[in-house]
This record gives C-alpha cells, sequence and structure tokens, in this order.
C-alpha cells in the first residue's frame, strides 16, 4: 500500500500543474464538449507512459549501475526547478480561465489532445523519465505505477466532468495562486525526500 499510494500522491503532484493539456481538459469541461474522449486521450495516455517508465527504468537500473543514483539526483533537480516554476508563477499570479466559445469537431479535439500529450516533453520527463526513476526505489514497482496510473485517471476525469463546478472559482486569479504555491511545496517536498534516501 506504501508504493502505491507514493506513486497516487507523486502522480497527483506532477498532473496538477496546469499547462496546456489540463487547460485544455478543464476547457472543455467548461464547455461540455467532448468531455468523455478527452479525459479518456489523456489518462490511458498517461497510463502508457507510466507503464514504459516503470518496465524500462527497473530493467535499464539492473543493466547500468550507479544510474539510479544518478536519476534520483536528476529527478530531485528537476522537482526543485519544477517547484521554483510553480512557486513563480504564484507570486507573479495567474490569470482568469474562461470557457470561451466550443464549436470544435470530436476529431480536432482528440487530436489537439494527442498533441497537446504526445508532443509535450515534459510529459515524459515527469512520466517515463521522473515516475519510472522513482519507482525503481520500491520493491513493489508494479504497486507504484499503479498508483501513478490511478491517480491520472482520478485527476482527468475530475477535471474533466467536475470543470462546471469549478468555473466560479477558476475564474479568479487568486485561484490559479493557490493552486500553484500547493504545487511548488509538494514538488520541494518530494525533491527533499528523493535527496535523503
Amino acid at each position: 500500500m506504501q508504493a502505491i499510494g507514493a506513486g497516487f500522491a507523486l502522480g497527483i503532484s506532477l498532473i496538477l500543474a496546469i499547462g496546456a493539456q489540463n487547460a485544455f481538459v478543464l476547457r472543455q469541461g467548461l464547455r461540455r464538449e467532448h468531455v468523455l474522449p478527452v479525459v479518456l486521450v489523456c489518462a490511458v495516455s498517461d497510463a502508457l507512459l507510466v507503464a514504459a517508465g516503470v518496465a524500462g527504468f527497473g530493467a535499464l537500473t539492473r543493466a547500468v549501475p550507479g544510474l539510479e543514483a544518478v536519476m534520483r539526483y536528476a529527478g530531485a533537480a528537476f522537482l526543485v526547478w519544477y517547484g521554483a516554476r510553480a512557486l513563480l508563477a504564484a507570486w507573479r499570479g495567474g490569470e482568469a480561465l474562461e470557457a470561451g466559445e466550443g464549436t470544435a469537431s470530436l476529431r480536432r479535439a482528440v487530436l489537439t489532445c494527442l498533441a497537446l500529450t504526445w508532443l509535450n516533453p515534459h510529459v515524459y520527463l515527469d512520466t517515463v523519465v521522473l515516475l519510472g526513476s522513482i519507482s525503481t526505489q520500491y520493491d513493489n514497482r508494479l504497486g507504484f505505477g499503479a498508483g501513478a496510473v490511478a491517480a491520472s485517471f482520478t485527476f482527468f476525469f475530475a477535471l474533466g466532468f467536475g470543470a462546471r463546478l469549478l468555473a466560479p472559482l477558476f475564474r479568479r486569479p487568486a485561484s490559479w495562486r493557490v493552486l500553484d504555491l500547493l504545487v511548488g511545496l509538494v514538488m520541494w517536498a518530494i525533491a527533499v525526500k528523493l535527496l535523503a534516501v
């Protein structure tokens, strides 16, 4: 259960940062337009990437001695940078997110979602590299990966279908500041834990 919980917590922390993909899902949810296909594309894509990271990094670290330590320090450095970026965004303040008009076809919505997911280098850093390298610290790597996958499904479904409930909240820039602050602090806490191992 510890590995599953750790995978879920790290997965949620990484995915909470509002980027192009999450903003797109949120907008689709606010518009109530093609929400199920969009959240499924995001969640299944994350599941595939997490599985690749957890499976691949285990084999790679057994083949290359010392790689685990290098990746742990690199992962901590990335988390410090990622957290600093979120904290800087919180300090500067965010912008309100408006739904806008929705007229996109299902095909266009899915293709946009696929592009925002698979063409984003941060997705690979978060899922394949970071989650994959951290999973090697757990005896139950499969549980860690399952926790991270569960976090993706939970987050994307909650974001897409809960968007209409969040609409009044995220029209205020202060809400984005609070979210960025929490993301930054969680990233730094995970980095400290990585370095303490």
